[in-house]
């Protein structure tokens, strides 16, 4: 396990549970979301996030549509699906595992 996988495993973790917790959003609306509700400390590029939710769409995680914004432009909008509910708990999981063991590291550092 490479630690590239561990940082597209935070980036799923953070689409994925914002999705769960505001629904149908655009790719705009979830960086605002994470950047907001982590306080400023995270902040997603649109070079990271997009390429994430391309293939998290992929995969089924999320599925997406057409729809127009609240500034009356055509956006795409994600919402998370049964597969990417279940995906959801595995990354959060895997995500605790990771801090675990990092916590567990810098003890002894």
């Amino acid at each position: 396990m490479g630690k590239n996988h561990h940082l597209q495993g935070a980036l799923d973790l953070l689409i994925l549970k914002t999705l769960s917790q505001v629904g149908s959003v655009h790719g705009y609306g979830i960086a605002q979301h994470i950047q907001r509700v982590s306080e400023e400390l995270l902040r997603v590029e649109e070079g990271s996030l997009y390429p994430a939710m391309h293939r998290m769409e992929q995969v089924g995680w999320i599925s997406s549509e057409w729809r127009t914004s609240e500034k009356n432009r055509k956006a795409k909008y994600y919402k998370l699906t049964p597969a990417g509910r279940k995906q959801l708990a595995k990354e959060k999981e895997n995500w605790e595992r990771v801090i675990q063991g990092v916590s567990t590291v810098m003890k002894f550092a």
